[in-house]
């Protein structure tokens, strides 16, 4: 029976176990260790934990230390992996306060990413603080359970009435959106000139912010914060251009992935990912990795990247997990598709935005398209939808799509998914058969009228 150490065990980490578990549970010995006393979070749900959207945080869970080992895992929470010796193929962890060595056959990295801490004046973190605790009081990181709940105790605070964001991305504007809900003032800060600019194109994340300011949300773009002032708690937000007085500092800048464990013996991506192959494999034979520690591969790019989602997880951890047991299996790729609802302006994405492309060196264009979902005699709960398809000029493939509307059009992204890893042609989707009942489009609907736009 061959033994199979998973180091990290949220979405990336559960995924692996189980699909071993569920495919190959009799001929493998799976053992696990995690630094959290929780697994499974779903961050992509904090934001409408702390401003009150959801009832509270139980559904933001979906495995834990019970379910893993009733499945036939032996699971060691709250034990961090301080070392691994590839030669020996060991793994040292503190269990119980103690060092615990355990072999391994085949061993999977799912030890995912950590908050950006960026060179900010009075922004420090205490020394040797695994969960980021900031020395200054209401200076926070929002990434783990115990982040989220530590927010919301501190919220109950009456004093607590000006929150400032750093950083806007999909974190920083839900929990911008959040905080506001709880008639907090809230100034979103970003270096970039505008929100979501890694999902979107200009013409997108204009209606974004406008959507941020019409509900009151202060918007401090091309900014960079310099301080955090405070005598023992924040008091000031101090950016290159202005000073304001907050209480609470919020710092969503982005995530670097944990690969302090492969130090100097994994090959690592320019970012400091773990480089692995299409089967989720490292340099170093019977060395996995997955999730947001870990490269992907991008079907838009055609090469290798770094896509930190919670699906990219998922997917690498079921390849890799299918390869680790001995059933040879590649990934399709990704596309890196997204989504985000803000006010009930909802927005998707997937693969490349024009700028994006164009940085690439692609030959791209794009072809833009405005229009209701459904035919004007429908008078109720019809909105407007945007549509923007971007391919190369020079191929005709598709490299990425962006829509947003008040209606939940997200299903038509996967098609866009689906495109980009197949390589399609924009003259492919002119005369894709496409469903039409008043109920839910147009008969010459956006997606196709999009297509037919497309004169370059």
């Amino acid at each position: 029976m061959a033994k199979i150490v998973v180091v990290g065990a949220n979405h990336a980490g559960t995924s692996a176990i189980n699909t071993i578990l569920n495919n190959y549970g009799a001929e493998n010995e799976v053992v696990v260790f995690d630094q959290n006393n929780n697994i499974s979070f779903l961050g992509c749900g904090m934001a409408l934990w702390i401003g009150k959207q959801i009832s509270g945080p139980e559904g933001l869970f979906y495995s834990d230390k019970e379910k893993l080992e009733a499945a036939g895992a032996k699971v060691y929470m709250e034990s961090p992996v301080e070392s691994i010796d590839y030669d020996k193929k060991e793994v040292t962890a503190i269990v119980n306060g103690e060092k615990h060595v355990e072999s391994y056959d085949k061993l999977i990295l799912a030890t995912g990413s950590q908050p950006i801490l960026p060179p900010i004046k009075g922004a420090e973190i205490q020394e040797g603080s695994r969960e980021f605790k900031a020395t200054l009081e209401n200076l926070q990181f929002v990434k783990l359970y115990q982040n989220s709940a530590e927010v919301i105790e501190k919220l109950n605070n009456p004093d607590i009435k000006r929150v400032a964001v750093v950083g806007a991305g999909y974190i920083g504007v839900e929990l911008a959106e959040a905080f506001e809900r709880l008639n907090k003032e809230v100034i979103l800060v970003d270096i970039a000139q505008s929100s979501l600019g890694g999902y979107y194109d200009p013409e997108f994340t204009d209606l974004m912010n406008k959507n941020l300011e019409e509900h009151g949300i202060k918007l401090a773009f091309g900014q960079t914060v310099q301080a955090v002032e405070g005598d023992g708690k924040v008091e000031r937000l101090v950016t290159d251009k202005e000073t304001f007085d907050v209480d609470m500092v919020i710092l969503a800048v982005g995530f670097r992935p944990n690969t302090e464990l492969g130090a100097g013996k994994i090959e690592l991506f320019r970012n400091g990912a773990f480089l692995v192959n299409k089967k989720g494999e490292t340099n170093i034979p019977d060395v996995y990795a997955i999730g947001d520690c870990a490269t992907i591969y991008d079907n838009a790019l055609q090469d290798t990247n770094y896509i930190a989602l919670a699906s990219n997880a998922v997917r690498t951890a079921i390849v890799a997990a299918h390869n680790a047991c001995g059933t040879e299996l590649e990934t399709a790729g990704v596309q890196g598709s997204n989504g985000i609802s803000i006010y009930d302006l909802k927005m998707v994405s997937t693969g490349l935005t024009l700028e994006k492309a164009k940085r690439f060196g692609f030959n791209a264009v794009a072809t833009d398209f405005s229009d209701l979902q459904k035919p004007e005699f429908m008078e109720h709960d019809n909105h407007e939808v945007k549509i923007r398809i971007v391919y190369d000029k020079d191929t005709r493939v598709i490299l990425g799509a962006q829509m947003a509307s008040k209606e939940d059009i997200s299903m038509g992204m996967h098609m866009f998914s689906l495109a980009i890893q197949e390589r399609v042609t924009i003259e492919k989707l002119q005369l894709l058969d496409i469903l039409f009942l008043p109920h839910f489009n147009k008969p010459y609907n956006y997606i196709t009228m999009a297509a037919l736009s497309a004169k370059d």
